[in-house]
């Protein structure tokens, strides 16, 4: 019979691959339509309404593409709208979330030592923070700080800062980073839904009435693009964090989260710059690596940490197996070196993915992932280096399903 475990796993591959394919069709749809709306040049005899052009070559043919700034002069037989890429990308998001932290809160979202909450109250929290953090921005849009974009964009990052302190105030530092990146995902995909979309609807329909478009559609629009452009790649950077414990798992790591918002906005500032043909600002790469250093050093200041170690109730039943003793002897003789606070492994400076495996509590609350990694498949220890024995991972394995029946 297939355990439920493996089944769970696969499935939260599965949406995870999902994820990836329609995350990639969102952002390279937008970054084409960015640069290609940068590179637009306005040229004689453009079509009433026309604000400019460009010529592109791709897959051995030549495009010829109009952009019209507000509509075109008549509504056209074919029209492609593109959303579907941002919708999709955050329901796979959302459902990725539910499978892999809302299915085992009180594992990877449930940090004891910094906050000590039940499961459930995490995943309240979690879902009323990425509704929230829309609405406000929302409100911030619409306020008259609209019309002053730069200084709703310092607003905006001051908002993010503070979601990167609060959420590491609240979960283990890997939800943290996840749960920055989705509060922020929220934001473009519902600028998407409730705004831009709109607004293009708006203009058809009047279009189709035979009624002239209002500019301010466009113009709204435009701001919420704009931010989402710039938005894109600390996102995409946060979604990538859970493997690097380097970057969630250290004393700032919300330091480090709201200065990968600052690479981020200095890393498309440039490729905005190339493309609008304004020039190559170099310094945006060197400004940005000299923060990535920072952000290196960071990483390296040791994590104080407070108080004993708790146990969920689910972890306490692992503890109380009877294979447990021998499980630990052999999670201690053949993982603890590398799964540390100071891994003892030459090349190893910082455990994997931020677990520890040192004492009981460390040990019952990680079964699940010590069960799939090291009991059902052999992906730890990487390449056996510790000579883990088939009948230690059969006891992995005997441990886990039988403290779970």
């Amino acid at each position: 019979m297939l355990d439920f475990a493996i089944f769970w796993d696969w499935a939260s591959f599965a949406v995870r691959w999902l994820h990836i394919i329609t995350a990639m069709a969102w952002i390279g749809s937008s970054f084409y339509f960015v640069a290609l709306d940068l590179g637009l040049k306005k040229v004689p005899n453009l079509p009433v309404g026309a604000h400019g052009e460009e010529w592109q070559v791709h897959g051995g043919g030549f495009y010829h593409i109009q952009k019209y700034l507000v509509a075109p002069e008549a509504m056209p037989e074919h029209l492609v709208w593109f959303k579907w890429e941002s919708y999709f990308t955050w329901l796979s998001g959302f459902f990725l979330l539910a499978l892999v932290y809302y299915g085992s809160a009180d594992l990877v979202m449930v940090d004891r030592n910094v906050l000590d909450i039940s499961g459930t109250t995490a995943i309240l929290i979690s879902l009323a923070s990425i509704g929230v953090g829309w609405v406000i921005y929302d409100l911030l849009c619409k306020s008259p700080l609209g019309d002053s974009p730069t200084i709703l964009m310092l607003l905006l990052y001051a908002m993010l800062v503070a979601m990167s302190w609060g959420y590491t105030q609240l979960f283990t530092g890997r939800a943290a980073f996840l749960h920055l990146g989705a509060f922020t995902a929220t934001i473009m995909t519902a600028n998407v839904f409730f705004i831009i979309i709109p607004n293009q609807k708006i203009v058809v329909a009047d279009l189709k009435a035979g009624r002239t478009p209002d500019p301010k559609y466009g113009k709204i629009a435009k701001l919420r693009s704009t931010h989402n452009n710039y938005l894109t790649l600390p996102v995409v950077f946060l979604m990538l964090s859970n493997h690097y414990p380097l970057a969630f798992g250290t004393e700032f790591n919300w330091v480090i989260a709201s200065l990968i918002f600052i690479i981020g906005v200095l890393i498309r500032h440039f490729f905005n710059s190339e493309h609008a043909g304004k020039g190559s600002p170099y310094w945006t790469w060197m400004v940005s690596a000299v923060i990535f250093v920072l952000i290196i050093w960071l990483s390296t200041v040791p994590k104080v940490l407070t108080g004993e170690a708790k146990m969920s109730r689910t972890a306490e039943a692992l503890a109380s197996s009877e294979h447990f003793p021998a499980v630990r002897d052999t999670v201690m003789g053949r993982c603890s070196m590398c799964h540390a606070q100071e891994p003892s492994y030459e090349g190893i400076y910082h455990a994997p993915k931020g677990v520890m495996l040192e004492n009981d509590a460390e040990i019952a609350e990680h079964a699940r992932e010590i069960y799939l990694n090291a009991g059902r498949s052999h992906a730890m220890p990487p390449g056996n280096v510790t000579q883990i024995t088939p009948e230690e991972r059969a006891l992995l394995v005997a441990w886990y399903e039988g403290a779970r029946k």
